[in-house]
């Protein structure tokens, strides 16, 4: 059985003497590391905030969808206002409709953008994934 005695060196030292410490931490792994754990945190908060905004915008397209399909069965000379701010303006069923079906519209061409920009986000912290991979490949081969 071997004794665990402290080196003359450095008294406080746990290890032996003889035996080989910790290899030093390769700076730029640490570096990359440090970065992708920064990036993938912002495109965690990124992406949940594009879940959120789409699922609104979900609720915006349907409510509009909802309010279309119930003015489209009144009878057309049915008076209709519109609310704008606090009084109400009398409308025609067709500009209610056409209001209706332009923000359907738009609720649909943001929910595209956002579930590209999300696509876009995923990626990115993929392909950061894969550089670090391949570092670590390269610094295994070395």
């Amino acid at each position: 059985m071997r004794s665990r005695t402290r080196c003359r060196r450095f008294p406080t030292a746990q290890a032996p003497c003889g035996d080989k410490m910790a290899a030093p931490v390769d700076l730029e792994l640490k570096k990359a590391f440090t970065e992708l754990q920064a990036k993938v945190i912002d495109t965690q908060q990124k992406v949940k905030l594009a879940d959120i905004q789409i699922e609104q915008l979900s609720k915006t397209k349907k409510h509009a969808h909802l309010t279309d399909t119930e003015v489209m069965m009144l009878v057309d000379e049915t008076r209709m206002y519109e609310g704008v701010g606090r009084m109400f303006i009398l409308q025609s069923k067709g500009v209610i409709h056409n209001q209706l079906l332009e923000k359907q519209r738009i609720a649909e061409e943001k929910i595209k953008e956002l579930e590209q920009k999300k696509s876009y986000l995923e990626r990115s912290v993929k392909e950061a994934e894969d550089n670090i991979r391949e570092m670590l490949m390269a610094r295994r081969a070395q």
